[in-house]
């Protein structure tokens, strides 16, 4: 609220200036224009009690009557030059306050879906494993339904580990991260990634295919599984109870293109380039049903910037989205 008083007392102000100097600019001109006439007048008439001229043709032909008009001229072109600046000034001034005050606005929401986002994603795993950890003290459960709950805790465990471990590398992509390059097999880590991520999503179909790609390549191993991670889940995020994911490694020369393919909700146009911008999420928190913190992309893109890559988001058909990263 108090942003927007700002803003309407910003647009106020200069909305006051713009039409004061209007109002100065045309008392200018008029000013200059009574000017040049009492000064041709009174030249006109010299030169008559002269007797140089006889006729107002004759003196508009005179010398001193040409320097007079381009002087006339060269200060009403001053005036107009002057007030053009100033007016593209203010306007140019108005545009720069509503870029930010929208910028402004949007941190302000991210902030807060963050704010939102992050509060559930703690509370929700830590509730999980003290119920667990209740459960296991005041009862005497058979060992497998022990073992079961067990295993839920353990899982809501590695879940609040990845949020932290991916609040800190955030903090650090943007400032100290440096990927540790080393020749690293990519055949055989996109298969145990693959492996890995069918296990954690059992319910998913995660189809991959590979072409003419070089088995060894010089990649940061952490970055890259981060990285699939990352896509990977948010593609299951965003699908139907159903999902079907496609992973498509090809080469080109000697650039790879990996790509994510999912039959999602996909992604509007003019969402596509914010999706990576830190904590940004589609949408209101109060209102969203997926989870998340919108650090997932945000990570991404600075992994692919680390690897001097590029990430590109496309429209998949008939539905869903396509993340292309070309290294």
């Amino acid at each position: 609220m108090q942003n927007q008083k700002l803003r309407l007392f910003s647009y106020i102000v200069m909305a006051y200036m713009l039409l004061a100097f209007t109002w100065w600019a045309l008392l200018l001109f008029t000013k200059n224009r009574d000017a040049f006439y009492a000064k041709r007048e009174l030249n006109q008439l010299v030169l008559a009690a002269e007797g140089r001229i006889k006729t107002n043709e004759e003196f508009v032909k005179t010398e001193k009557y040409q320097e007079l008009y381009q002087a006339y001229k060269r200060q009403e072109w001053m005036i107009f030059g002057e007030a053009s600046v100033f007016v593209l000034t203010l306007v140019a001034g108005m545009w720069f306050i509503h870029k930010s005050y929208h910028r402004l606005v949007s941190a302000n929401q991210q902030q807060r879906n963050f704010l939102l986002a992050i509060t559930h994603e703690l509370k929700s795993p830590i509730a999980s494993i003290q119920l667990v950890l209740e459960t296991l003290i005041k009862r005497e459960l058979p060992k497998t339904k022990a073992d079961q709950l067990a295993g839920t805790a353990l899982k809501e465990n590695e879940r609040l580990l990845q949020l932290v471990e991916n609040l800190l590398l955030s903090a650090k992509l943007e400032s100290s991260f440096e990927p540790d390059f080393e020749e690293i097999n990519l055949v055989e880590l996109m298969h145990d990634l693959i492996t890995k991520a069918k296990r954690r999503h059992p319910h998913a179909q995660i189809n991959y295919s590979m072409s003419g790609v070089p088995q060894i390549m010089k990649l940061d191993r952490s970055g890259i599984t981060l990285l699939f991670n990352n896509l990977v889940d948010n593609a299951v995020k965003y699908s139907d109870e159903r999902p079907e994911i496609n992973i498509g490694l090809l080469a080109n020369g000697p650039q790879v293109s990996m790509t994510f393919a999912d039959q999602g909700s996909g992604i509007p146009d003019n969402e596509k380039k914010r999706v990576f911008e830190k904590f940004y999420r589609i949408g209101s928190e109060e209102t969203r049903k997926t989870k998340g913190t919108g650090l997932g992309l945000f990570i991404v893109d600075q992994i692919v910037k680390a690897h001097h890559g590029h990430i590109s988001v496309m429209d998949n058909q008939p539905k869903g989205t396509v993340f292309k990263i070309d290294f």
